[in-house]
């Protein structure tokens, strides 16, 4: 007893010293977490589980790397194709009857089978068109991008132009490889029409365009228009229900018209009638798809060593047309600014790591409009860490049904970016804890944005497809009204009749 009576004094002496011990260590962990959160650094601390991994070495990320891999394997992987059910024929309305009566059938089963449409993948046919439209553009790419210089007429080098809008290479690669290495799960590669929710069509639009003679790219153009307009499908729909990847804003453009009611695949929406028509381009018919970006992800490793100096960097194209005259009143505005950084880009690798290395180093990145709303810059900056400041009023940007970009970005209007001293005292005014939030946001965010062989959970190719799906039953219910409905009586109320365009389909010579 008398021993249990002097432990318990001996603790109770004790106790106080160690409250206080504890008081001391609490008071000093909340005055580190206050001193840090009011920093006035350019640099605030990320944690590093808010950091993205370290890319996959078993995923490939380049797209002249995966194509290389790809055309190496492709006689050996993909020549013992499963049935195709691609027409190379004439047809006819029974044709196009056949066909509708199956797709009749096929959703019957599903509807009364106990099967959930809105449940199951998007059941996606690929055109198995002939190879001029598909493998010998891609083989083309490949044995020119090492010996070429060739730049278009705003100084742009095509090759790195291509890869910046390769989408269509990275959707099909996806689709069409064996299904055991696919890890895409809301979208499956279907062999039979009857069977498909949405169509789409493997051209390679933008490597035509700028590595075939203009006569030649033209006279492809109109071939591939009447291989797609001669397929049972299409005369079903209208084309309504397929996919056509046209991502640079000069593809595709001399017969386009002819394919509106396609679901197109771009870069964004321009509305200064350079590039799209009215009626062409509209969010409730087309997807909006990010460029693949021209520099590396910024890693764990890399944001844990970035020291981020430089509040505000831009570097590219200070005069553009259009809607990217803007640029060239920045730049005035902007010059000779402290801790501000605007160089003039230059091509090729050394230009290309200059720009990443000038990302790395910065706070916020400026994306003013170039010749269109959008430019591979905004995807850039996602990727290196660096916070975008977004002055391009008629930016569509990608996925936005799914991402909010208020989180990783600040926008600005045009009208107050132009006043003078208004951007940077705006930008100064942003505080710590706010830059170190939207930091965070964007090693999150960074993954929506890598297009990648295999295509991965949650990358852009995953995106695209859960945008398609909020588009099928809207889709699925113009094609039906399309069939029953005189077109001369599409009076009422429609997106798309109040989009209609005057031109009429031609026919071909």
């Amino acid at each position: 007893m008398a021993g249990r009576h002097f432990s318990a004094a001996a603790k109770s002496q004790r106790s106080p010293f160690l409250l206080f011990g504890l008081s001391l260590i609490f008071l000093s962990l909340i005055f580190y977490i206050f001193r840090s959160s009011s920093s006035p650094s350019f640099s605030p601390t990320l944690h590093a589980t808010t950091f993205p991994a370290a890319p996959n070495p078993n995923v490939d990320y380049s797209f002249v790397s995966s194509l290389e891999k790809f055309l190496i394997n492709h006689k050996s992987k993909f020549s013992s194709r499963s049935p195709d059910d691609s027409v190379r024929g004439d047809v006819d309305e029974r044709d196009v009857k056949r066909l509708d009566d199956l797709i009749s059938e096929e959703e019957e089963k599903r509807l009364y089978g106990g099967e959930s449409s809105f449940c199951t993948p998007i059941r996606v046919y690929v055109y198995d068109m002939p190879s001029k439209f598909t493998y010998d553009l891609l083989w083309l790419f490949h044995d020119t991008y090492k010996v070429t210089s060739n730049l278009t007429s705003n100084g742009s080098p095509v090759h790195r132009l291509i890869e910046q809008h390769s989408i269509d290479y990275w959707l099909w690669a996806d689709l069409i490889a064996p299904e055991s290495e696919r890890l895409l799960k809301n979208v499956v590669r279907v062999h039979k029409q009857e069977e498909a929710d949405l169509f789409y069509i493997p051209f390679f639009t933008t490597i035509s365009f700028f590595l075939l003679e203009k006569q030649q790219c033209k006279a492809l153009y109109r071939e591939a228009l009447k291989w797609v307009t001669d397929q049972p499908a299409w005369n079903r729909s209208e084309g309504r229900d397929h996919i056509l990847p046209v991502h640079h804003p000069w593809s595709f453009k001399s017969v386009r018209k002819f394919l509106k009611k396609a679901i197109w695949l771009l870069p964004d929406m321009d509305s200064t009638g350079n590039w799209y028509k009215p009626g062409q381009v509209y969010l409730e018919k087309d997807l909006i798809l990010p460029y693949v970006p021209n520099v590396r992800l910024c890693d764990s490793r890399c944001l844990s060593v970035s020291k981020r100096t430089t509040l505000l960097f831009f570097r590219g194209r200070l005069k553009r047309n259009a809607g990217g005259k803007i640029r060239a009143k920045l730049v005035a505005e902007l010059n000779g600014a402290n801790d501000v950084i605007i160089e003039e880009g230059t091509t090729g690798e050394g230009g290309k790591n200059a720009a990443q290395i000038g990302m790395r180093k910065s706070i916020f990145c400026l994306n003013p409009a170039g010749d269109t709303p959008s430019s591979a810059r905004l995807f850039d900056a996602i990727v290196s860490g660096c916070i975008p400041v977004i002055v391009s009023d008629e930016l569509e940007l990608p996925f936005e049904g799914i991402l909010d970009y208020s989180k990783i970005a600040v926008f600005v209007s045009s009208s107050d970016a132009m006043q003078p001293g208004w951007l940077l005292s705006y930008l100064r005014n942003v505080s710590p804890s706010q830059i170190r939030q939207k930091q965070i946001n964007l090693a999150k965010y960074s993954r929506h944005f890598l297009y990648s062989h295999p295509a991965q959970p949650l990358g852009p190719e995953d995106l695209v497809w859960r945008m398609m799906a909020g588009k099928l039953v809207n889709i699925k219910l113009h094609s039906r009204r399309s069939h029953r409905v005189v077109k001369e009586s599409r009076s009422i109320c429609s997106c798309e009749c109040r989009r209609r365009n005057s031109t009429s389909p031609v026919p071909f010579s």
